[in-house]
């Protein structure tokens, strides 16, 4: 049973990793990018590493998304003044 969890999770982060890599919106690529670190976070639950799950969930699916979302903020900003 956990095997087929495992494996189900590798086939959606695959997908999310496609997802990011050919989505044409950014916030799209960046959502499908977090969630890609937020399924990893659960494959190490199942593999009972509970401290690199958080790490993971902590660095790679919260503060860098955060990070990607708060720079494509800046960068649509600054197109908007740049047009003003």
């Amino acid at each position: 049973m956990i095997l087929t969890i495992i494996i189900v999770l590798g086939i959606l982060m695959l997908a999310a990793a496609f997802m990011a890599l050919y989505l044409k919106d950014l916030l799209s690529a960046i959502i499908a990018s977090g969630a890609i670190s937020l399924m990893a976070s659960v494959i190490y639950i199942i593999l009972a590493a509970p401290d690199v799950a958080m790490t993971e969930a902590a660095i790679g699916s919260g503060l860098t998304t955060i990070v990607f979302l708060y720079a494509l903020h800046l960068v649509r900003k600054k197109q908007e003044d740049k047009h003003d």
